[in-house]
């Protein structure tokens, strides 16, 4: 019994002076429900919409005083021709747009019957349709209501028109999230994981002392990686456009330079990662959950960014997969150029560069 106290106690102390060990034991489990807690909800709020109010009369503005009044939807600004419609949705500024025909009270007054359009953008299916649901909601409630103080009931027919998507399917919203993941985690995991074997091996001391430069034994050991990821991509690509009947709207070679960028930078986290762990558990611990995690809550392919509170919007910034994410779909789904992502490509660069600094400066020509 004593030596069995013994080896408990050296199991605790063990433990406690571990951080690493205490940072899986107490820290993820935090970190996992606070972001599951806020980032996991199914109900859509503060959605961008735009408004189109060709009619201008006491029935539209009472409907469009409804949406404003609704915590889904934040209307930002009021269009006047379909083709801001257009632009608004390439920007990828808006969710919805809602357009009101001329004479709307006139046609309902008189006909018993006027219509609503009701655009969305359905690259995102299940966004669509429950903010289309939201919208008929709204609508079918001014509706019950007006019909109390008339004689004649009367019917406003909100006309759905889902773009980019029209048949709602899931492919569209699950292909560049699951681009975005896979190219990641590969680059990212496998390179932190290939250096650090080297410092556990004792063979990096080796190849240091070789005539081969440091920088070029890190960018021999990335290639590798480099040339899987597109292979990676190009399966993905063939599958997304033969099996699950996705076509690239967009330049394929635009998709494959920025997909190539954004396994750069993978590349240059992996080796951040690399410079500042001593251990392969410990590389594929900050690489499964350093990014596995912020892909799947932060990136918008799961859940909504504009549900979540504040402070993890501004959070999701910092996640390479939310502007690749954008990227993709821009290009893939709704057939953009260039000029349409170049921000989010100077931001990916810009990670890119910052991560390569970061890394070489940390990085040790001595193994100590």
């Amino acid at each position: 019994m004593k030596q069995l106290l013994s080896f408990v106690r050296k199991e605790f102390l063990q433990v406690l002076r571990d951080p690493k060990t205490l940072l899986m034991l107490f820290g993820l489990p935090v970190i996992q429900i606070v972001l599951f807690g806020f980032a996991l909800t199914n109900e859509l709020k503060n959605a961008n919409i735009v408004v189109v109010d060709n009619a201008k009369d006491y029935a539209s503005e009472q409907i469009i005083n409804k949406i404003e009044g609704s915590k889904f939807f934040s209307v930002k600004k009021t269009l006047m021709t379909p083709s801001q419609i257009n632009d608004a949705f390439k920007e990828g500024t808006i969710k919805l747009a809602v357009v009101f025909p001329a004479n709307f009270y006139t046609d309902l007054l008189h006909l018993g019957t006027a219509p609503i359009q009701v655009i969305a953008d359905a690259s995102d299916p299940n966004t669509a349709v429950s903010l289309s649901g939201y919208i008929s909601t709204i609508v079918a409630d001014y509706q019950t209501n007006l019909s109390k103080d008339m004689a004649v009931p009367y019917s406003i027919r909100p006309e759905v028109r889902m773009l980019y998507n029209p048949d709602l399917k899931g492919a569209p919203n699950f292909v560049p999230g699951v681009m975005a993941m896979v190219l990641l985690l590969v680059c990212v995991m496998m390179t932190s994981v290939s250096i650090v074997r080297e410092k556990e091996l004792g063979t990096m001391e080796i190849l240091l002392v070789s005539p081969v430069k440091p920088l070029m034994v890190i960018v021999a050991k990335a290639i590798p990686y480099l040339l899987l990821s597109l292979v990676n991509l190009a399966a993905i690509l063939l599958l997304s456009v033969y099996a699950l009947d996705l076509p690239i709207k967009g330049s394929l070679l635009l998709l494959v330079g920025e997909s190539t960028l954004l396994i750069i930078t993978a590349l240059s986290l992996g080796l951040l990662i690399s410079t500042i762990t001593s251990s392969q558990q410990s590389a594929m611990f900050a690489s499964m959950m350093g990014m596995m995690l912020p892909t799947m809550l932060l990136s918008g392919y799961m859940f909504p960014i504009e549900n979540m509170p504040i402070v993890l919007q501004v959070l999701s910034n910092i996640v390479p997969a939310k502007w690749y994410y954008i990227i993709v779909k821009s290009v893939m789904l709704k057939g953009l150029g260039f000029a349409f992502i170049w921000k989010e490509t100077l931001i990916l660069v810009g990670m890119t560069i910052f991560f390569l600094i970061i890394a070489l400066r940390n990085f040790k020509i001595r193994l100590e």
